[in-house]
């Protein structure tokens, strides 16, 4: 037998009023700024001349979105830094570089001018970037002690202040791998040499060639790039000799012009124009990878494959050529 019981309604009216009670009762949920949102790191070293990002904001338990703004940016010594509080014209990139563009005029239309300050922080992911027109001219380099900043964290319950963070610049090094020194811009005594040499042998010694200098040159303030091989005396060897170098697809430029003396390119700088891997860069992206073959017999009849390679990147625009020196022995080309 199924039994009924009856709820006298106004026990059910006040049920209802205190509920509707509690409900007021409850806070609203705020947003936070959580003691465990940071940087991972305090000192900025950025290499003038060339675009850096650092990505090392750690969110912790903060509400997000948050909002962060540098303020205060002051020279070491404690003096204003309009340096860093004044905005310039910088280079951006309108739309994705991909790699695959045809000519200059289709990477330029690409590119455009914006206004930034030259040291600035991203205001919603707290990424700090130096862009590349920021210069030693006119930036605080090392040795000397550089700037102080603070950053203000901030979300709609909320704020934060990192105090006291540190932007030590590096002067500029135009182009990698470099014999120069970041903080003096002196030369050291070591040289340059290729990623890799592969398969070349002396014509007199017949021996393995090792001793290769590559020496870097800018000749004009243009946009071009040449590559030329000089023998021991320093004159130049005819690049056709290297026969089967993809010419074409070697670096990311147009216009080839191919002499007895030198392969030049019309190029966008920097060189690579970003980090994203192409079939003109290393796998990370970082560096434009170029290799120069050339095929002959050896002993036996053997078919034998040489190459000499070379990754670097070149951050100031100009006419560039780079050389590559057989120091000791020229290559064998011949047939054994």
């Amino acid at each position: 037998m199924r039994l009924l019981f009856r709820v006298p309604l106004a026990l059910l009216a006040f049920s209802s009023l205190v509920l509707n009670s509690c409900d007021k009762l409850l806070p609203d949920e705020r947003a936070s700024v959580a003691t465990n949102s940071s940087f991972t790191q305090d000192v900025y070293s950025p290499v003038l001349g060339r675009a850096t990002l650092f990505n090392t904001f750690n969110v912790g338990n903060s509400t997000q979105p948050l909002n962060f703004k540098i303020i205060n940016p002051r020279s070491y010594s404690g003096e204003a830094a309009p340096e860093l509080t004044d905005v310039f014209p910088v280079k951006v990139w309108k739309e994705a570089y991909t790699g695959k563009e045809t000519s200059l005029k289709e990477i330029s239309e690409k590119r455009g001018v914006e206004n930034h300050r030259l040291f600035e922080i991203r205001e919603h992911s707290g990424q700090f970037v130096m862009w590349p027109e920021a210069k030693s001219t006119f930036i605080h380099a090392q040795p000397d002690s550089g700037y102080i900043f603070d950053v203000e964290m901030t979300n709609s319950g909320g704020r934060r202040y990192f105090r006291n963070m540190r932007l030590k610049p590096f002067r500029e090094i135009p182009f990698e791998p470099s014999i120069q020194d970041p903080i003096t811009g002196q030369t050291t005594s070591v040289g340059i040499y290729p990623t890799f040499v592969q398969n070349i042998y002396g014509e007199h010694t017949r021996q393995f060639v090792y001793q290769i200098g590559v020496i870097f040159h800018k000749v004009g303030n243009g946009n071009s790039l040449s590559f030329q091989f000089l023998d021991t005396l320093q004159n130049p060897i005819n690049p056709k000799k290297f026969n089967l170098t993809d010419w074409k697809n070697l670096v990311h430029g147009f216009d080839m012009k191919m002499s007895d003396t030198a392969v030049t390119y019309q190029v966008a700088y920097p060189i690579p124009l970003t980090n994203l891997k192409t079939r003109y860069t290393t796998t990370d992206g970082l560096k434009a990878h170029t290799v120069f073959s050339y095929d002959r017999l050896g002993f036996g009849g053997k078919r034998m494959i040489a190459n000499l390679g070379l990754d670097f990147a070149i951050y100031e625009p100009g006419d560039w050529q780079i050389k590559f020196w057989f120091i000791n022995d020229n290559p064998n080309f011949e047939d054994e």
